[in-house]
């Protein structure tokens, strides 16, 4: 009933920079924190950064300073841009929001997009 779509992964040289985009989509009623996370293989994911609805963010320690979160709220979407990439940043991307739909407005759920795929290489 509602779901999340990832844009804007792919292959780019170290210092080189992408956006990723997020769109949530359906029954939705309201969405809390939407949030990007990443997995490198081999590795847990983890946290990259998050966006409360008051636009309130924090990041991991190895982006600050590099990624910058922000949301539309209009348009149920958030972006992840990311610049001065470093092959350590090679990873899937998923995107994650909180959100309640029409049918259950006060019970919000966890929501995962499909992932996009993030490669930094020379």
């Amino acid at each position: 009933q509602v779901q999340l779509v990832e844009s804007g992964g792919g292959l780019v040289q170290p210092g080189g920079s992408l956006r990723l985009s997020c769109a949530a989509s359906g029954s939705i009623f309201s969405i809390n924190t939407m949030g990007w996370y990443r997995q490198a293989p081999g590795k847990q994911r983890e946290l990259v950064a998050a966006i409360t609805s008051g636009s309130n963010t924090n990041y991991a320690d190895s982006v600050k300073g590099r990624f910058t979160i922000s949301r539309d709220n209009a348009k149920n979407t958030v972006y992840l841009q990311m610049n001065s990439l470093k092959p350590e940043d090679t990873a899937v991307y998923y995107c994650n929001a909180d959100m309640a739909t029409i049918y259950y407005r006060d019970r919000y759920l966890e929501v995962w997009g499909q992932g996009t795929l993030v490669t930094v290489s020379s």
